[in-house]
């Protein structure tokens, strides 16, 4: 059941504000509920991980291209502006985690925190789950995997780095954009990639292993831009980069098209003639095996 908060907490307004930036525009929504179970198991085979853990659904972050969108529907939301705005949060996650470690069934498998949405995302700053999860891997020594785009990770260097000392973690930083303005208006709600940038230096000074993660590859827009994007990694600490081709499975096509004509009026055709290339003849390729790559020279230029 999901609870609306009458008046959400406003991160800006609390110490962690300098790691998270200029507020967004949007109004917010808050909903809290309690999850049955907080860990998610993925069954894909294009997925290197089989347990994720996702403290909130919906993402402030507003990237026009997430491939989480869909699954706000599973809520009677929208998985457009709804997905940037109505933010649930999972208030019983840590206290899940801690359940679910107890069972005699759990073998200590690796977690993928974000497996869809990001745990960093501007209200863990209030509500600290993510951190709260990550105290209870430590606790019963569990190995985790972080992929964000936030700098509020920093606040959390501490927790992780006794993670990291054990070889139980290790940290991935989404920049898939290497120009600022170019960020800003396709993922509205995130961090500068100076900032995330600074935030590969941060955990590598931390002895956390740190991959650049240049996802999502969106052809004739930011493709240009892997090697100034690894260069400055490297530079920052980074020891390993992978990249992923946009995905733009049911719902997120219209959301992604709408907002990249108004953002890149001038630039749309080209950069959906170059997905269509990249696809075959289709703007999506939802197969196994499939979904994670592209077939079209341009594509394989990147590998």
């Amino acid at each position: 059941m999901l609870r609306p908060v009458s008046n959400p907490p406003n991160p800006w307004h609390t110490t962690e504000v300098e790691w998270i930036g200029e507020p967004p525009a949007d109004e917010l929504k808050v909903y809290e509920t309690r999850a049955k179970a907080i860990l998610a198991k993925n069954e894909s085979p294009d997925v290197g991980f089989r347990w994720s853990l996702n403290p909130y659904r919906g993402c402030q972050h507003a990237c026009a291209y997430c491939y989480a969108r869909p699954s706000h529907q599973y809520l009677d939301f929208g998985a457009g502006t709804d997905f940037d705005r109505k933010i649930v949060v999972r208030m019983n996650a840590p206290e899940a985690l801690r359940a679910h470690f107890e069972k005699k069934s759990w073998s200590g498998e690796i977690i993928a925190f974000s497996g869809n949405t990001d745990c960093y995302q501007p209200l863990e700053a209030h509500y600290r789950l993510t951190r709260r999860c990550l105290e209870a891997c430590l606790e019963y020594r569990n190995p985790v995997g972080i992929i964000t785009k936030s700098a509020l990770i920093r606040r959390d260097l501490d927790v992780i780095g006794e993670l990291a000392a054990l070889g139980l973690a290790s940290a991935a930083v989404s920049i898939p954009f290497h120009d600022p303005e170019t960020c800003r208006k396709v993922e509205p709600g995130a961090p500068s990639p100076a900032t995330r940038l600074e935030t590969i230096r941060a955990l590598a000074d931390a002895g956390v292993r740190v991959t650049l993660a240049m996802a999502p590859i969106i052809p004739g827009l930011n493709d240009s831009d892997m090697a100034p994007l690894l260069e400055k990694a490297a530079a920052a600490g980074a020891t390993r980069a992978f990249c992923l081709p946009v995905r733009l499975a049911s719902e997120v096509l219209p959301v992604f098209s709408e907002r990249m004509q108004a953002a890149f009026p001038d630039r749309w055709k080209k950069i959906e003639n170059a997905i269509l290339e990249m696809r075959d003849g289709k703007m999506n390729d939802p197969r196994f095996g499939h979904r994670q790559t592209g077939s079209s020279n341009r594509w394989k230029a990147t590998e």
